[in-house]
């Protein structure tokens, strides 16, 4: 599986659709499975999920793993990430409101994943609990040295990632990092 996939405005436009974006996580989270599985695991029908996996599979997103028999082929995500930067869809704008969209459902997803943490946070041990933190810093940056730094946070979470592939550990847990890089004040556009 590659690391992480760039995406350009058609890719933008292809994943930002309910289920597709749904189809995309469900993989990367659980592995691969066949369009039945998948959808009974996200309640819906296994027609309506083959369709949008050959539509994710069309940019290069999931992949058939080449086995299973007939109809029951299992799909793979194809990378760990994936992104892209306004300037990747600058040109379209059923991109740029694509993007839109799918910036909105991931910030509605990664929300909901840490109430699920602090709802259940209680019943980890200590040391699991101090170490799964949130911090928030104010920090006064240019455009190049805002990208600086996300590029630095980037290289270190992928470099931890492979070490922890290299090398695993079994009392490691499955771990999402979340930070989000933004003005303080959006409404005093430069």
């Amino acid at each position: 599986m590659a690391d992480h996939l760039q995406l350009d405005s058609r890719a933008v436009r292809v994943l930002a659709h309910p289920l597709r974006a749904r189809l995309l996580s469900e993989l990367r989270v659980n592995g691969a499975a066949t369009a039945t599985t998948l959808a009974a695991r996200l309640d819906t029908n296994t027609g309506a999920t083959s369709y949008h996996l050959r539509k994710l599979a069309e940019v290069n997103m999931v992949e058939e793993t080449g086995e299973g028999t007939g109809k029951q082929r299992f799909w793979a995500a194809a990378q760990r990430s994936h992104g892209w930067q306004d300037t990747d869809v600058e040109n379209d704008p059923d991109a740029l409101a694509a993007a839109g969209w799918l910036r909105a459902h991931y910030w509605a997803y990664m929300s909901e994943k840490v109430a699920r943490w602090e709802d259940a946070r209680d019943r980890w041990p200590v040391a699991w609990r101090d170490a799964a933190g949130m911090s928030d810093m104010l920090l006064e940056l240019s455009v190049p040295q805002l990208r600086a730094m996300t590029d630095e946070i980037n290289e270190v979470v992928l470099r931890h990632q492979n070490a922890a592939l290299a090398d695993p550990d079994e009392t490691a847990r499955r771990i999402t990092f979340l930070y989000y890089a933004l003005p303080t004040d959006p409404e005093d556009a430069p």
